[in-house]
Order: structure tokens, then C-alpha cells, then sequence
């Protein structure tokens, strides 16, 4: 089970993860690339999580488009 705490390192990491990859100026090693990303996707939100969240906080998250009524 994915607690609160780890949810949130996931999408700060997958932030920095990101802005890490886009501001490189060297050739991108995909096999690093994929096995970071599959580390960060272990405790990522899943839709579920962001409906949640949306309903919580909607100034702050809007649900899924799939789940939007």
C-alpha cells in the first residue's frame, strides 16, 4: 500500500526527474531512464488518488477527464 508520504516524493521526484531530463544537454541513457521512471510509477497517483484529491481540493486538482461528469 502506497502511503501519503511516498505519493507525494513520487511526484516531487518525477518533477525533478523531468526538469532533470529536459534541461540535459548530454546524450540520454534509456535504459536508466526507464528504470527511474518505473521506480517513480511504483507509488505515482493513480486516477483514483486524483479524483480524491479533486473533490478535496478542486482549486487546487481537477478530476481525471475520464471520470469527469
Amino acid at each position: 500500500m502506497t502511503m501519503p508520504e511516498e505519493r507525494t516524493k513520487a511526484v516531487m521526484e518525477t518533477r525533478r526527474f523531468l526538469e532533470t531530463l529536459v534541461g540535459s544537454e548530454t546524450e540520454i541513457m534509456w535504459g536508466l531512464v526507464r528504470t527511474v521512471a518505473g521506480q517513480l510509477l511504483r507509488h505515482y497517483p493513480l486516477d483514483v488518488d486524483l479524483s480524491v484529491s479533486a473533490s478535496a481540493l478542486p482549486g487546487v486538482w481537477a478530476p481525471p477527464a475520464d471520470t469527469q461528469s
